[in-house]
């Protein structure tokens, strides 16, 4: 049998209203700011597609937002954490949700997750290890996660930090990723 909606509903396809109404009827479940039916599971595919769904076309996922459609992040983040490639042009439309930067993004540092860009695991967790303001134990286990989903260690880190030139906040970023992988292998 066919399936006649989508997989993510937004406001886009139907009004709020219904969406909300659907959801007290217990035939579909929010997805931050979309909803999905009920015989469907979340993973980050359908998290992608509600991103995509809801963003403009050229905005990348990176840090706590990246996290959240990997799966590290039970929640997504209160303000989505986006970025534009130097160069790319969009259209920056003030959404309070959104905290945006342009930054130098290669296609490795990339996945394609239901339509919406997002930086791999990898890139995450060196984003996150530079620009946390705070780097506390909740940081280390999401760290930690980011590692499991993505299939890497602290070597491999070194090695894709070491690839980068003029990265600003390499050593703080190393030295914490050591301790949050050091604390997961005790």
């Amino acid at each position: 049998m066919t399936r006649l909606l989508p997989a993510v509903l937004s406001g886009q396809f139907l009004p709020e209203a219904e969406l909300n109404a659907a959801r007290l009827d217990g035939e579909v479940f929010a997805v931050d700011e979309c909803f999905q039916l009920v015989d469907s599971w979340e993973d980050s595919t359908t998290r992608g597609r509600c991103l995509a769904a809801t963003l403009p076309p050229r905005l990348i996922a990176e840090q706590r937002t990246a996290a959240w459609v990997h799966g590290a992040l039970l929640l997504p983040p209160r303000r989505h954490e986006l970025c534009a490639a130097t160069g790319a042009r969009f259209r920056a439309l003030g959404a309070p949700r959104w905290v945006i930067r342009e930054v130098v993004v290669n296609a490795s540092d990339l996945w394609l997750l239901g339509g919406m860009m997002v930086t791999t695991p990898l890139r995450t967790v060196i984003d996150l290890a530079r620009f946390s303001a705070e780097f506390d134990s909740a940081e280390c286990e999401l760290v930690q996660r980011l590692a499991s989903v993505g299939g890497f260690d602290y070597t491999e880190i070194q090695r894709a930090v070491g690839l980068r030139r003029n990265l600003p906040g390499k050593r703080r970023a190393l030295e914490r990723l050591h301790a949050a992988l050091a604390l997961g292998d005790s």
